[in-house]
């Protein structure tokens, strides 16, 4: 196991949904960890993961570069897991920048920056339009940085598989939006592994897709969060021509189900490229959704841990 014992790296967003398991990989490996975000307050519930004064909490904005320059100063590496569906230019563009730039001044010998499948400069989507040209700006100021691109990512605190499963407890019909966009989800504790894999410096390579073991349509995603939930809710599949039409007109409503830029996000497969590197070239084995997932989606079945599965 790789080991960074008494090395300073500093996990900008280390408090979110992949922070958390990037933090507790390096501390486990002996780094001291510096979690840095814009309220670092929220990232407390890290510390009891480390011993005495092996990690530390500073307050940064990717889109303020003095910030991030304050919070990266004297690391051996730097890791920006930082992404936004709000602000994208100014956090996952400009702010990528920032980092990359921060990084190489204060000397560090590593940068990981986290991206996402699809990520192009020309892609139709702002979003994916932000994280190309943040990759971009990433290897101008920090050339040998390893860019990591997931596919979407699940695990017990994501905001995709749950927000469905959350969606099937409330609601008999289920609207399938995009039904044959594919997807590759990968589970968040092997990109943890591929940060620190990447961050290790082992590969030759310096850009990875990553994508778990399946590769599933919307509608068999979806009818598949029903069969481990045990619900049964009537699928309906909306035409392109409806979900674009709500999408344009209604997607900038707080709490719509769909915006314009996730709906252009859908026009393209969010699966690995053929022939990219990626966890097998970081040496790491993909984890099922189903080898996994009932430790949490238990929650959403009518009895929980309790339910019964019944056979006709």
């Amino acid at each position: 196991m790789q080991t960074f014992d008494g090395q300073l790296i500093t996990v900008l967003g280390g408090g979110g949904f992949l922070g958390r398991y990037v933090v507790q990989r390096l501390l486990t490996r002996g780094a001291r960890v510096r979690v840095a975000q814009r309220d670092p307050r929220a990232a407390t519930f890290l510390k009891p993961l480390g011993g005495l004064g092996q990690t530390q909490f500073v307050a940064a904005d990717v889109r303020d570069a003095a910030s991030v320059a304050r919070a990266v100063q004297g690391s051996d590496a730097v890791i920006n897991l930082v992404g936004a569906f709000d602000d994208m230019r100014a956090v996952q563009a400009d702010g990528a920048g920032h980092v990359a730039t921060a990084a190489k001044a204060a000397g560090a010998g590593a940068l990981v920056h986290v991206s996402a499948i699809g990520a192009d400069r020309e892609s139709a989507s702002a979003y994916g339009r932000s994280k190309g040209d943040g990759e971009a700006a990433v290897r101008a100021a920090f050339a040998e940085a390893a860019i990591l691109r997931p596919s979407i990512i699940f695990g017990r605190e994501d905001h995709f598989i749950n927000r469905f499963a959350g969606m099937m407890r409330v609601t008999p019909i289920m609207p399938v939006i995009a039904p044959q966009a594919k997807f590759q989800p990968v589970y968040v504790g092997d990109v943890a592994d591929a940060v620190v894999a990447a961050l290790a410096g082992t590969a030759t390579d310096k850009l990875f897709e990553l994508g778990g073991p399946q590769v599933l349509t919307m509608r068999e995603l979806l009818r598949w969060i029903a069969d481990a939930t045990r619900r049964s809710p009537l699928f309906v599949d909306v035409p392109d021509g409806l979900a674009s039409a709500l999408a344009n007109g209604f997607g900038w409503l707080p709490g719509a189900p769909i915006t314009s830029d996730q709906w252009l996000m859908l026009q393209h497969d969010n699966v690995v490229a053929d022939g990219a590197a990626g966890l097998a070239e970081l040496g790491i084995t993909p984890t099922a959704l189903a080898s996994v997932a009932d430790g949490w989606l238990v929650q959403y079945r009518r009895h929980g841990r309790f339910a019964v599965e019944t056979t006709a």
